[in-house]
């Protein structure tokens, strides 16, 4: 009797190794760091992926519009390459964008694409996903058919030069700036980097505050500037991605704090940016990455992946600022990413490719946070 409960005992202790060795199912992808040369459109075609449905899904983290975006860009590519299109919306819950992602897993999509809640514990359910011979594409971190990225450190410089030229010119070198970062968000923390470094070259610009709301939208950047606005109830600066700076301008209004000599910018070009903007008040300036047009140029890999096409790899959405001088063909581009997807010269001013990819090369796919600026 003994004997037979010592043998239940080590089942149970080897049952967490056996499980892992179920779950891996498939190639681990290229999981040591690689640089990707330049796509090359002319590579030859290769199998199509059989047994899968010509359905393009979208896991989407949450709802703030530069999601909606991306949204807006795969709907139309799937519309225009006649493909299904279904929006699978996690609500910022990992669990259930885990479970819904199982879900598209199971029902043979053929593509999907995935903002992650939290990269970590998604992995392995987009890995099934690839292992399935699906077309994998993500907005940032690994593991991925394609990987959509912003050389974040550019992106965040391009937002902490305009800042530094602000306070330089219209702010005479002193500042008091608040700094809302994602720095908890490994993939995203060289933009943040970036802004510390383009501040530091004005010695009159000091950083009041430099943290990371609860939540990234605009109810956790109004919270957020709320309690800054305690200890430092006078602030010039205030930079981070739109979203949680658009929450900060509703703070700062609300206190009774916003000037128009203020300098508010954001990164992502959302469209309650772009209006503000438009106002000529606080907000000066957003870091344009484009996701209806970067949406829209997944999609159609994604629909290239299921006729058997060579695709990218990995992919760089371009940073732009967005000031009131170029605002009408930034708003006219996003309103139109088909046309702009056509056109290579203006796709090339916001997209970047590299490496290239198949269904026959599948094993190829990227598992580590990959990056341009590496």
């Amino acid at each position: 009797m003994m004997r037979g409960w010592r043998l239940l005992l080590g089942v149970l202790v080897l049952l967490p190794t056996l499980e892992s060795v179920v779950a891996q199912q498939g190639p681990p992808g290229l999981t040591k760091p690689v640089v990707l040369p330049a796509f090359d459109p002319t590579r030859p075609s290769c199998s199509a992926p059989a047994d899968l449905g010509k359905v393009l899904a979208f896991a989407q983290d949450n709802e703030r519009k530069f999601m909606q975006g991306v949204a807006q860009g795969l709907a139309l590519a799937a519309k225009d390459r006649g493909l299904a299109y279904r929006l699978a919306q996690a609500d910022n819950d990992p669990l259930r964008m885990v479970e819904q992602i199982k879900e598209l897993r199971d029902a043979k999509i053929g593509a999907l694409v995935a903002a992650p809640v939290d990269p970590v514990s998604l992995a392995p359910a987009l890995q099934q996903v690839i292992w399935s011979g699906a077309y994998v594409g993500t907005v940032v971190p690994p593991p991925a058919t394609t990987i959509l990225n912003a050389p974040q450190y550019l992106t965040g410089k391009v937002l902490g030069d305009e800042a530094a030229r602000y306070i330089k010119t219209r702010l005479k070198g002193k500042a008091k700036v608040v700094l809302l970062t994602h720095d908890s968000l490994q993939f995203l923390a060289p933009r943040f980097t970036a802004m510390r470094d383009a501040l530091r070259s004005v010695p009159g610009a000091v950083l009041v505050a430099d943290i990371s709301p609860l939540t990234v939208d605009e109810a956790g950047g109004a919270a957020m500037m709320r309690t800054i606005l305690l200890a430092n109830p006078d602030v010039d600066v205030v930079l981070g991605a739109d979203t949680v700076v658009l929450g900060a301008l509703a703070a700062l209004r609300e206190a009774g704090k916003a000037r128009d000599d203020q300098f508010l910018g954001g990164i992502d070009g959302e469209p309650a940016a772009v209006a503000e903007i438009k106002r000529t008040g606080p907000y000066k300036a957003s870091v344009s990455l484009a996701s209806p047009i970067f949406g829209y140029a997944m999609g159609q890999h994604a629909a290239d992946w299921l006729e058997g096409k060579s695709i990218p790899q990995a992919m760089d959405i371009l940073p732009k600022a967005l000031t009131s001088e170029n605002l009408a063909q930034y708003e006219a581009d996003t309103a139109d990413p088909a046309s702009v997807f056509r056109d290579a010269r203006r796709r090339d001013e916001y997209l970047r490719m590299y490496g290239n990819i198949c269904y026959d090369t599948r094993d190829q796919y990227l598992n580590f946070p990959w990056s341009s600026e590496r």
